[in-house]
C-alpha cells in the first residue's frame, strides 16, 4: 500500500530533478529517497522512472502518478491549513505585491478562496516592476512580496525580512500549437533558426543565464517581438509569430490544451524559486501564516 511519504518523495524527485537534490529538500539521505521510490514502484507494480538516463525522466505511468500525486499532496496541505486555522478569528488588512506574471496566473484562485473563508479580512493586491515593488515594501506600504528569489534573480539583499520558499518555477520554450512538425528537442544553436518572442523585465538572472549561453556559442536570436506582459506574449506565440521562453506557471494550461507546445533544449534548463517575503516585525503573524499556507496548498496543475 502506498503512503504519503512515498508520494512526497516521488513528487520532490521530479520537481528537484534528481535524487540528491530531493534528499536535500526532504532532509533525507539519497539512498532513503531511492528506497521510497522503489517501494512505491513495488506497491504499484510498475516502473515510474527511466533508469540509465542522465536526467530524471518519468515513464508514462510516472507521468500519470505525478499529476495525481501533486493534487493529493496539495489537498492535504490545504486541509491542514484550513483545519489548523478554523478556531482563529482572522481580521485585518493585507497588502500584497507581486510581479505581473505571477499575479495574473497564481493569485486569482488563491485570493478568492482566502477572502471567502475570511470575511473580516481586507486585501490590496499591487502589480508592478520589481524596483517599484521594492520601494513600496521598504516604506512598509506592502506587507508581503510574492516574487522570485530576490538575491538570486535581482541581487537584492534585505535585512529585517523573512523569506520563505513557495515553489520552484521553470522556464519553458514554447511554440504555437498550430505549427506542424515542431521537434520535441533542439540544440541551442537551432533556436536561432526560428523568430524569437522575448519576455523581458521580470527575471533578470534568467536572461543573464540565457545570454551567457548564447554568447558562448556566438548565437544571435532573431527577436521579432518583445514585451514584459506575459498575457500578450502568450497570444503572440499562439498566433505563430515566433517561439519564446515563458514562466511555466503562466503557460501550463495552454500547453495542456495544445494551444502551445513545449520544446526542450539540449543541455539547457533554468529554475527560479518563488518566495514569500514579509517584514520580521509584522504584527499580524497569524494572518500572514494563514495566507502563506493557502499559497502552499494552491492547485499548481495549471
Amino acid at each position: 500500500m502506498i503512503n504519503l511519504y512515498q508520494l512526497q518523495s516521488f513528487v520532490t524527485v521530479i520537481n528537484e530533478g534528481s535524487m540528491t537534490a530531493a534528499a536535500d529538500k526532504l532532509y533525507l539521505t539519497q539512498p532513503a529517497v531511492s528506497q521510497q521510490i522503489r517501494s512505491l514502484e513495488e506497491s504499484l507494480g510498475v516502473e515510474l522512472l527511466m533508469r540509465g538516463v542522465r536526467h530524471i525522466k518519468m515513464t508514462s505511468h510516472g507521468e500519470l502518478l505525478f499529476d495525481q500525486a501533486k493534487k493529493v499532496l496539495q489537498m492535504i496541505q490545504q486541509m491542514e491549513a484550513s483545519v489548523s486555522m478554523m478556531n482563529v478569528a482572522l481580521s485585518g488588512h493585507l497588502r500584497v505585491g507581486c510581479l505581473n506574471s505571477i499575479g495574473l496566473h497564481l493569485m486569482t484562485g488563491v485570493l478568492g478562496r482566502f477572502l471567502k473563508n475570511n470575511p473580516e479580512v481586507g486585501m490590496k493586491l499591487e502589480y508592478g516592476k520589481i524596483e517599484d515593488l521594492m520601494k513600496l515594501f521598504r516604506k512598509n506600504m506592502l506587507d508581503v512580496l510574492i516574487v522570485p528569489n530576490l538575491g538570486k534573480e535581482f541581487s537584492i539583499e534585505l535585512s529585517g525580512v523573512d523569506g520563505r520558499f513557495i515553489q520552484k518555477e521553470d522556464f519553458w520554450l514554447v511554440a504555437s500549437g498550430r505549427e506542424q512538425d515542431v521537434p520535441k528537442e533542439i540544440s541551442l544553436k537551432k533556436l536561432a533558426d526560428h523568430p524569437h518572442v522575448l519576455f523581458h523585465g521580470e527575471y533578470q538572472a534568467f536572461h543573464q543565464y540565457l545570454n551567457e549561453k548564447l554568447n558562448n556559442d556566438q548565437i544571435k536570436l532573431n527577436v521579432v517581438f518583445e514585451s514584459s506582459n506575459v498575457g500578450t506574449l502568450k497570444r503572440v506565440i499562439e498566433t505563430g509569430l515566433g517561439w519564446g521562453f515563458l514562466p511555466s506557471h503562466s503557460i501550463r494550461k495552454q500547453v495542456k490544451l495544445g494551444r502551445l507546445q513545449r520544446v526542450h533544449i539540449e543541455g539547457f534548463s533554468y529554475q527560479s524559486d518563488l518566495f514569500f517575503y514579509s517584514h520580521s516585525n509584522e504584527s499580524n503573524k497569524e494572518l500572514l501564516e494563514y495566507f502563506y499556507n493557502v499559497l502552499l496548498a494552491q492547485d499548481r496543475s495549471y
